[in-house]
């Protein structure tokens, strides 16, 4: 069984992830050229003062990656870590490793240090995210209903949207990043 390490050893850059994307490329790099990273709160300053290193689980059509990948790889670029990415679906046997309620949700952010072991993990979503999407979910009809696919994609639509243009859910992102890695450095 491959480790964490031999998984980021094998892996793409997040730069050369995000050049090649097929889906959701354009709206990711909104968010990328938009999110500036808080430089006043210590995280940056500790993340520097650490050898560590981001594995990411991920796949292009996810609306939680196309969020959440910038805003990291901005924390990453600035505080000069290295962060790599898989797919989720080439090789399940590392996604298995971090399910999320016995699911594969992505993205998962694996925090490896300078030896390789894991220190940490964060994903797939920042709870106030999570409480949204729980509520606007309920709303939808019946999975029976013969509205309910329009229904549900209607939906995903306008939370892809929110995720694009709502800056302060890309504050949840960063906070709930930010307690997580420093929780776990700790």
């Amino acid at each position: 069984m491959k480790t964490e390490q031999q998984y980021f050893n094998d892996a793409i850059s997040i730069q050369q992830y995000m050049d090649t994307m097929t889906t959701l490329k354009e709206e990711s790099f909104r968010i990328y050229d938009s999110f500036e990273v808080p430089t006043n709160d210590g995280f940056i300053e500790l993340l520097k003062g650490k050898q560590l290193k981001i594995l990411t689980i991920t796949e292009d059509w996810c609306g939680d990656a196309m969020l959440n990948n910038p805003i990291i790889r901005r924390v990453a670029e600035t505080a000069g870590l290295e962060m790599r990415t898989v797919l989720r679906d080439a090789d399940t046997d590392l996604i298995d490793r971090y399910l999320t309620n016995g699911g594969r949700a992505i993205p998962i952010y694996i925090i490896l240090d300078d030896a390789g072991q894991v220190v940490g993990k964060w994903g797939p979503r920042a709870p106030e995210l999570q409480e949204l999407v729980v509520s606007k979910r309920a709303s939808l009809p019946d999975k029976e209903d013969p509205t309910f696919e329009d229904a549900q994609k209607a939906l995903y639509v306008e939370i892809r949207e929110e995720n694009i243009t709502n800056k302060s859910y890309w504050t949840f992102v960063y906070e709930d990043f930010k307690k997580q890695v420093t929780a776990a450095l700790q």
